[in-house]
């Protein structure tokens, strides 16, 4: 009985002390700026966690509707504001670039990302452009990028051979996506397949998948550990896992960096490969902890993303079958059945880049970005944003906004004829915006349109039933479909045409 009246005693202690803290740390906050963003009713210590609804996007914004385009909320003892508006997007992302150009320090950040030393989490400054110049220059340039166009175009190809040798004419489509796009990242990275048929090495193969399992579900701001460290103190807490998982992620990509070190056979052309040969010359700027950053965010960032896209692309297209019949009549007119649709050949589809563009107006695969954090105090549409606050970009409530866009909730690829990208301004944010804006644009579009290209040109696509696709929005960071797309395909003449001749060549 004893042990039970220190036990509450004590319990009761901690939390009169943490809403002694957390009033005064309020107060104290609140005392030092007099015109900031409006902010709904808050409660003690969890501030306004309760109201943070999946899917986040929609939930905040119903509290724009009701708060304004930009407002404050308390997550935990963290400040943050949202903003839906996009004059006031510009200006966060022009005259206080600067100021928004910091990560907030999350754990995974802390943890599974060297300290916070990637290029996705490093704060603004010397380091930061230190990764974006080998970035720019080493891994995301043109010249860099067609190293790899081979890789690209063979996986397309596993993947249309795939589809076309299915047991019936049914296909679901979301895993073929997700593998095709981390084989072509693994690929580029160390040289390797680890998803679907040819695997490199099934035992390695199946670690690697495992960690990016927990990556992805361990990643972004949405845990509450990283707003209320008290929770962290919960044994097996949220911060215990990420510290487990930091050492296998490490202790993998560092197998991959020896591996390649190790190669007697003459070097491959992959991203590590050649990261270690300017480590050799320069080994302060090319260190084994800059490249296994490198390494993470190409896989987290590059590879999931870039498949739900594609499905969401594939399953408007579904949905509207007349646009399906316009883009195929472009590929046809435009390349034919003689020949597969190249990278080359994408400046010649409008059509098709129309619909991308639209699929990522409705579907961003970030809808709220990546989140900024303010290094300084500074103003933003009128109101006072102090430092140290969490910047969030509600792009999908942008996207959507009847005041930017007509019949906004349509699928409609050719609001984007004749628009070039000076013209939708900040109107549409999928790659983010300012200097911290996704390095991985350029790969991203090249894989996307080669990819919803070469299934169109080669196959007749069909809903399975009369029902339209479920277009209901599921779980996760990148906004995926809830439920898996399903499709019938029938092949088109340059399957029999093309890969009865090549495949055995090429696969």
């Amino acid at each position: 009985m004893d042990q039970q009246l220190l036990l509450y005693t004590s319990l009761s202690f901690i939390i009169i002390l943490i809403l002694a803290c957390y009033k005064l740390f309020f107060q104290t906050k609140k005392r030092h700026y007099k015109n900031l963003p409006p902010s709904p009713p808050s409660h003690p210590i969890i501030g306004h966690l309760h109201l943070l609804k999946p899917p986040l996007h929609r939930a905040l914004h119903i509290l724009s509707s009701k708060y304004g385009d930009v407002f404050t909320l308390w997550l935990g003892s963290r400040r943050a504001v949202i903003v839906s508006s996009p004059s006031v997007v510009e200006e966060c992302f022009t005259t206080n670039d600067i100021v928004f150009a910091n990560r907030p320090p999350f754990l995974m950040g802390k943890h599974v990302g060297y300290n916070y030393t990637t290029i996705l989490s490093s704060s603004y400054g010397d380091h930061w452009r230190n990764l974006r110049r080998i970035g720019a220059i080493e891994i995301f340039s043109s010249a860099r990028l067609n190293l790899f166009l081979d890789i690209r175009k063979d996986e397309i190809k596993r993947l249309l051979f795939k589809i076309s040798r299915s047991r019936s004419s049914r296909v679901e489509l979301k895993s073929k996506l997700q593998e095709l796009s981390f084989n072509i990242v693994l690929r580029m990275v160390a040289g390797k397949r680890y998803y679907g048929d040819d695997v490199t090495d099934e035992e390695e193969a199946e670690k690697f998948r495992e960690i990016m399992k927990e990556v992805l579900a361990n990643s972004g701001a949405g845990n509450p550990a990283n707003f209320l460290p008290i929770l962290n103190w919960i044994p097996n807490g949220y911060e215990k896992k990420v510290k487990r998982l930091a050492k296998k992620t490490d202790s993998f990509f560092q197998g991959l960096i020896e591996e390649q070190r190790s190669n007697k056979d003459g070097k491959r052309n992959t991203i590590i490969d050649h990261l270690l040969s300017l480590q050799e010359s320069q080994p302060e700027y090319y260190t084994d902890q800059i490249i296994k950053g490198f390494v993470l965010i190409l896989l987290f960032a590059g590879t999931d993303t870039s498949a739900v896209t594609l499905e969401w692309a594939m399953s408007n297209l579904l949905n509207h079958p007349y646009v399906l019949t316009k883009v195929k009549a472009e590929l046809d007119s435009q390349i034919g059945q003689q020949q597969l649709v190249d990278e080359s050949d994408l400046s010649k589809l409008p059509y098709l880049q129309c619909i991308i563009s639209e699929t990522l107006r409705l579907y961003p695969a970030g809808p709220l970005l990546v989140p900024h954090y303010s290094s300084n105090d500074c103003t933003i549409g009128g109101y006072d944003v102090p430092c140290d606050t969490i910047l969030l970009v509600n792009a999908w409530a942008i996207h959507r906004d009847p005041k930017l866009w007509d019949d906004v909730e349509s699928f409609k690829p050719e609001r984007f004829e004749n628009i070039n990208g000076d013209e939708e301004g900040y109107k549409l944010m999928t790659f983010g915006l300012g200097r911290r804006a996704c390095p991985g644009k350029a790969l991203a579009q090249r894989m996307m349109g080669l990819t919803l290209g070469s299934l169109i040109q080669c196959f007749d696509w069909e809903r399975v039933d009369d029902d339209k696709i479920d277009m209901a929005e599921g779980k996760g960071l990148s906004m995926p479909k809830a439920v898996p797309l399903e499709a019938l395909f029938k092949a088109r003449p340059i399957m029999r045409n093309f890969f009865s001749q090549s495949i055995n060549n090429d696969i």
